[in-house]
Order: C-alpha cells, then structure tokens, then sequence
C-alpha cells in the first residue's frame, strides 16, 4: 500500500540533522532521508544555514552540500536561499574585529522563509557539532533554536564514543533551549554491528535518549573517482569518458616498479599514480587489461605527475580505451598525501551510491519514529 501524501494547513514539519563532529554522515543521511520522505510529502525543501565547504554558482558562494542536494532532487528553489551564508577564509576574523549577528541572523531567518514557503517538510542540515558557529554567534544550537525546531544528532563509531560525544553536546543543545529528539549511528563496522546495535541503544536509553538508527559501514560510500581526482588535484584531463569519470575506485597504486611487477600487483578496479613519462607503463598495462576479459574491471585511471605528458601515440591508446588520464603538476609524493587527506563526498552523478544510501535509511532508520519525535 502507497504511503499517502501528507497535505499540511499549517507551518511544514522540520528535521534539524545536527552532529557530534564533521564527517560524520550528516549530509548521507539528509540525502537518504530526503530520497524516502518525498514518497510521503509531496513538496520537501532543504537549507544548509551556515556552510563551510563551498563552490561559486549562479555568482554566490554556495555550500557544496546544497549544491548537492538540489542537483539530485530538483528543488525548486532559488540556490542561493538553500545555502545563505557560506564562510569563505577570513570571515572569522573580519567577524570578531567587527561583530554583528543581526545580518546573518536576518540572511538565515530570511532564506528558511522562502526555502519552507509552500512545503511540507524542510530538512535542515548544520554543520558540525553544537557549538561550530559560535565564533560569529551562530552555533548549530543557536541557528536551531532561531528555527524553531529539534534535533537529531549523529555520531560515527561504535559504543562509548557516540554517546560520550552526543552527550557532550546535550548541554549546549539545552543552554539554546533546544530539544533533542534523538540520535542516529552511523559507520557502524559490520563484523560489530549486531553487538553495538544492541548496546548502544541500551546505553543511550540509560540517558533518554532515543535511537532512530544505527547505520553499518559501506566502504563503497567513502571510495572516490576519477571525477573526485580532477577536483582534488586540479588535473588536466587528456582522456577519459564522463562515465568512466564516475567509476569508483578500489584501490590505489604507486607504480615505480617495472611494468610486469606493476601488472602482478595490479588488484580490480585500481588507479595507477606514474609519471607521465612512463610511456612504457601506461602502454602494458592499456594492452594487458585491454585483451584479457577478466582484466577488464582492472583499470579506473592514471594520474600522471610532475607535468609529463606521454607522448602522441601513448595519448591516442589512453584516448581510445576511454580510461580516465589526468595530468598534474605535484610530484607523486604529494600527490599521495593530497589524497591520503582527501575527503570523499557523494556526487550528483554517482547514482549507485545515492541508491545504496537510500536502502541504508530505509533498512536501518525508523522513519516513522523520527517524524513523530519531531
């Protein structure tokens, strides 16, 4: 039987998803979230008030998150509305020099009136912890109670930290006047998760708290792409299809070694880091994986270093496999440590993870309790 459509009379529901720290997962479950809950409300909005990662669109700077969002579920709403104050670098000193709350209060207040306006329901994404903001006084806490709505927190790990850390931030939840409505874990390793999704729900009912979720850890959803290289790295693409782009990566190779030795370590679905003058290389591996069907699967890229193009012929093979070549200036040993700091976030195009993020909240978060709660 269809869920039936909520059709409200008064002010939409709101789902302020908040966390015990950066990274977390606030953004994966906003997705999931909003992926089931347009099955139920008919129109869904979405605000980031105060974002910290963000990219120019449309002449704004607007929060990488929202951007995101809108991307993937079309919402019709002005972009700029969705992510009202971006912290570009230097905005906390220009702030404490000359601090004013009253106009990003007003940016805020304003952008969730229009962003709300029509809808049902508007989720509400922060932006680290409870107190991230309160250099220029507008903490997570304090944009909440501004809003007018509860939280859920969520926290990443196994048992004693998620519930140290959410209830670290209880008290700065209830000095704003903020109610929490409960919690969600998430990145739970799966040989763990029947054990810490016991406990963990025990442990925070001792505190009276609910639990909507508790989340297992997919690798897949933290492995990047060629796409996600060339944004990292700033890498001159020389070939490469948009599909093959957007191939997730499984494992990455620093390929110093002779071309047979590379080949024997090569595992499914690697990215190989060489410089761009190893011609030798890059043609090997092409033939090798090119006319063995169980090899495939082998190949997602090269990322070339310290400037060198390969030469013409070795251009055209790259560009006739459709297998992604980036050209970067960094040496390899900074490529690698660029890449070991890499943040991996979900991508528009990446629809096998949007799909494999929608099944997690559907299995693993009980939906109707966290409406309730809120």
């Amino acid at each position: 039987m269809a869920p039936s459509i909520f059709n409200p009379k008064k002010l939409p529901k709101k789902i302020f998803i908040a966390a015990t720290r950066q990274n977390d997962g606030k953004t994966t479950i906003s997705l999931g979230l909003m992926a089931i809950l347009k099955e139920r409300f008919e129109n869904i909005g979405f605000i980031k008030p105060i974002g910290q990662r963000y990219l120019v669109e449309q002449g704004y700077n607007i929060d990488e998150d929202s951007f995101l969002i809108e991307e993937i579920f079309g919402i019709k709403c002005n972009l700029k509305d969705m992510s009202p104050v971006a912290i570009e670098k230097g905005f906390t000193q220009k702030y404490i020099n000359n601090p004013d709350r009253e106009p990003l209060k007003k940016q805020v207040m304003d952008s969730f009136e229009k962003v709300s306006g029509g809808n049902d329901l508007v989720v509400i994404e922060g932006t680290g912890h409870a107190g991230v903001g309160s250099v220029f006084d507008m903490s997570n806490a304090q944009v909440a109670k501004m809003l007018g709505t509860k939280v859920v927190i969520i926290s990443a790990g196994g048992i004693g930290r998620p519930i140290d850390e959410v209830m670290l931030s209880v008290p700065l939840f209830e000095k704003a006047g903020v109610e929490i409505a409960g919690v969600i874990i998430n990145k739970v390793q799966a040989s763990k998760y029947k054990k810490i999704n016991e406990l963990v729900r025990k442990g925070f009912r001792q505190h009276g708290m609910n639990v909507f979720g508790v989340i297992p850890y997919l690798k897949i959803l933290d492995m990047p792409t060629m796409e996600h290289m060339e944004n990292e790295l700033d890498g001159r693409r020389i070939s490469g299809s948009d599909d093959n782009m957007l191939k997730t990566i499984n494992n990455i190779l620093v390929a110093t070694a002779s071309s047979s030795v590379v080949m024997r370590h090569l595992a499914e679905k690697s990215l190989i880091i060489t410089s761009g003058e190893r011609d030798d290389l890059i043609r090997y591996l092409l033939k090798q994986c090119g006319r063995r069907r169980d090899k495939k699967e082998m190949l997602r890229g090269f990322i070339l270093t310290c400037g060198f193009m390969p030469n013409r012929s070795t251009r055209k093979l790259l560009e006739k496999s459709g297998i992604p070549a980036l050209v970067v200036q960094e040496d390899t040993y900074n490529v690698v440590t660029k890449l070991e700091d890499m943040i991996v976030k979900v991508r528009p195009g990446e629809q096998d993870k949007i799909d494999i993020i929608t099944r997690l909240i559907h299995d693993h978060v009980d939906v109707n309790a966290l409406l309730s709660a809120m």
